[in-house]
């Protein structure tokens, strides 16, 4: 079997090396599976400014924005101001089968996606929450903190889908109206993340910072504004290989993120395209939703000057104890 192959137009090379040490998986393994999801993967990613993951040969996984000089010409481009860089970068939009086909000749094994489309003139598209089981507990404690999440976007009138984030968490995604201000999509994720939190403070919460999370569920609400979030269908740098996979709410307890990996999806996913499925209706945000959520702070900056309080905190009983001394 020849290591290079051409489909779309792409040239495909060094089909049979290893794409990582514990992939269990070949780069002709990902380029088979990105080639066979792409009418369910590509939707995802159309017309989004694309960050992606690449592990090239030898090296540690990085994430690429800008795209490299030597992108061929079909691949469709936007660029866009970073501030934190305080440059313009080429985010490419992967919006077809030769683009795709590309990024993975290029070891590109995470899609990650802007939550807006790339002239975003109507606002983000969804509403993300970001659940992080705490080290060592089963995936079932994930799925709990969905449910919570679950349960409070029901009280608010409002429903999402479920997907794996193929490392050990879930990703709750709810479809928004068109016209919802970035601000106000972000207040009341922190809103429903805090309502979430309420109904069960044992098992979830929003404690940005690791050390006050005391083994609870992890309710990320800054999945927001300029932030990217991986796609459903998704490939992932983790043992096996695994993909970020939809699931039902009705079989959320029966699955495990090893599950789904790029040598199961498509057997599982048949004809089907479950994320579109699944998918409820674009919802506008109550009011009152929006409202609570400008009353919390954001996670990231209080816990930025948390940070730095106890940090001086600690400076100052360390100078009081030397002088004791």
């Amino acid at each position: 079997m020849s290591s290079d192959d051409v489909r779309e137009g792409v040239k495909l090379t060094n089909l049979d090396q290893p794409l990582f040490a514990d992939a269990g998986a070949t780069k002709r393994d990902l380029l088979d599976y990105l080639d066979g999801v792409s009418e369910r993967l590509l939707p995802v990613l159309h017309d989004r400014p694309l960050s992606v993951v690449r592990v090239l040969r030898g090296q540690d996984a990085f994430m690429q924005k800008n795209l490299p000089k030597y992108t061929p010409g079909f691949v469709p481009r936007v660029k866009l101001w970073a501030e934190s860089s305080k440059r313009e970068v080429s985010y490419a939009l992967c919006n077809d089968r030769p683009t795709l086909l590309w990024f993975g000749n290029q070891r590109a094994i995470e899609y990650h996606p802007t939550l807006t489309l790339h002239d975003h003139p109507e606002g983000p598209t969804h509403l993300i929450m970001d659940l992080d089981p705490p080290e060592g507990a089963p995936f079932g404690v994930a799925v709990a903190g969905a449910r919570l999440v679950r349960q409070a976007l029901v009280d608010a009138g409002l429903a999402g889908a479920l997907k794996t984030s193929g490392s050990k968490g879930v990703h709750v995604f709810v479809p928004l109206a068109p016209g919802q201000a970035h601000e106000d999509v972000a207040a009341a994720t922190r809103a429903i993340a805090a309502r979430a939190e309420r109904l069960d403070p044992e098992l979830a919460t929003t404690a940005f910072i690791r050390e006050d999370r005391h083994g609870k569920v992890f309710l990320d609400s800054t999945r927001a504004g300029g932030a990217t979030v991986v796609a459903a269908y998704s490939p992932r740098v983790r043992p096996g290989l695994t993909v970020s996979f939809p699931i039902p709410w009705s079989a959320a307890d029966d699955v495990t993120p090893r599950d789904f990996t790029v040598h199961t999806a498509l057997d599982l996913l048949g004809n089907t395209d479950p994320w579109a499925t699944e998918m409820p209706a674009p919802q506008a945000l109550p009011d009152d939703l929006v409202a609570e959520g400008h009353t919390i702070p954001i996670a990231r900056v209080a816990a930025m000057h948390e940070g730095k309080r106890r940090a001086k905190a600690r400076r100052e009983a360390d100078s009081q104890g030397s002088q004791g001394s």
